[in-house]
């Protein structure tokens, strides 16, 4: 079955309609950058238009950067204060006239990685982390999705992880790719140190750079590319969205 998927980011908001039953996207994803400021109002307009611009009538797939449960957005950490506490899925679903599902982003980049990437039948515990703007994370046990885990806001060197490390602060402040490899590598031992994981995956734009940083990643936990790069969001918020067909 197909379903439109749409990646809601700090940077960019995305999307394409998505074939469930192999994960792979069945026209070319459109990607609209992310208003500024990230009111509510000015990213479901986006959102809206991109189901216009695939002419959708079905069933959307939406994810977007924050702890969302029933439907209501419970932080803001890289969009505007106005989504704590927002009814954003009712919202959504009201101005697009689709059923919707809105999730987290980096769970639904583990779900696609989960079902069809580097994750696919991994016993034990897994973490999805997606570096960028922010960091995301979603953790699977035995396949099974523990939803809006955040680690991106666990304390590393007296700061946030994702405001020392994500690939934004790469870019920001031009790190050379050891300098930065070198935060993910303390972050990612931190991790290891709190749950003992069997497998990380990186996921992100900065996946499809994996091999730039990896020589100089010290973890003795299994780290790997996410294998749907930047398009697990779109292909996960997708598959979340099939329990509404």
């Amino acid at each position: 079955m197909d379903i439109l998927g749409i990646d809601i980011g700090g940077s960019g908001i995305k999307g394409a309609p998505v074939d469930t039953t192999r994960g792979v996207l069945k026209a070319e994803r459109h990607r609209i950058a992310t208003p500024q400021p990230s009111t509510p109002e000015a990213v479901i307009e986006v959102v809206n238009e991109l189901v216009e611009y695939f002419e959708w009538k079905g069933p959307v797939g939406c994810t977007f950067p924050a702890i969302i449960k029933h439907g209501v957005t419970l932080s803001a950490a890289n969009v505007d204060d106005a989504w704590i506490g927002y009814e954003a899925e009712r919202k959504l679903q009201k101005r697009t006239g689709c059923p919707l599902l809105l999730i987290n982003d980096a769970d639904a980049a583990g779900i696609a990685e989960m079902r069809f990437g580097a994750g696919r039948n991994h016993p034990g515990v897994v973490f999805i982390l997606t570096l960028g703007t922010g960091i995301g994370s979603a953790i699977f046990v035995n396949g099974e999705l523990l939803p809006n885990s955040e680690l991106g806001h666990l304390e590393v060197n007296g700061k946030e992880a994702e405001k020392w490390a994500a690939d934004s602060v790469r870019r920001k402040k031009d790190l050379k790719w050891k300098e930065w490899a070198g935060r993910i590598d303390v972050y990612l031992n931190r991790l290891t140190f709190l749950f003992s994981p069997d497998l990380f995956i990186i996921g992100g734009g900065v996946s499809a750079k994996f091999e730039k940083f990896q020589p100089y990643l010290t973890t003795q936990v299994p780290t790997v590319p996410a294998q749907l790069l930047n398009d697990a969001g779109i292909v996960g918020a997708a598959l979340a969205a099939l329990k509404l067909a």
